[in-house]
């Protein structure tokens, strides 16, 4: 009986949670990861007792905490966010002068992304900032 009543006081807080919209505090966070904590103690205890469906909602309650705040990422498809690196920082990156032109600048990150990109065994996170740093230089979005 005690799990019934956790079970639905956690349903609920999930739900009331659900209508606010997603704080990032430091406090959400913590509540968020013990939610989802309790909620998998629930699921185990649940799936102990032979109660399978309980097990597997308690499970899916965990993932939906966690994944709530989970900080977003971008896709595959994605254009790199040019919003935190500098002018300097992308000249540096790949390797130009201030006074380079837009071919130098091609040439220069075509010569390093076939170095680092990660189909050739490079790093993806390099790869991503090369992309973001030739787009700051060229004035794309």
């Amino acid at each position: 009986m005690i799990y019934v009543i956790a079970g639905i006081a956690i349903l609920a807080a999930l739900v009331m949670a659900g209508r606010r919209p997603a704080l990032a505090t430091r406090g959400a966070r913590l509540a968020s990861l013990l939610l989802s904590l309790g909620a998998a103690v629930a699921a185990v205890a649940f799936g102990m007792r032979g109660l399978w469906i309980g097990s597997v909602v308690f499970i899916v309650v965990s993932a939906a905490a966690v994944q709530r705040f989970r900080p977003a990422r971008a896709g595959p498809g994605a254009s790199p966010s040019t919003d935190g690196m500098s002018a300097s920082r992308a000249r540096s990156l790949l390797g130009v002068g201030q006074d380079a032109t837009r071919a130098q600048i091609e040439a220069a990150y075509r010569r390093l992304m076939l170095r680092v990109h990660p189909d050739h065994g490079g790093a993806a996170g390099l790869a991503t900032e090369l992309n973001a740093a030739r787009a700051r230089l060229l004035g794309k979005p």
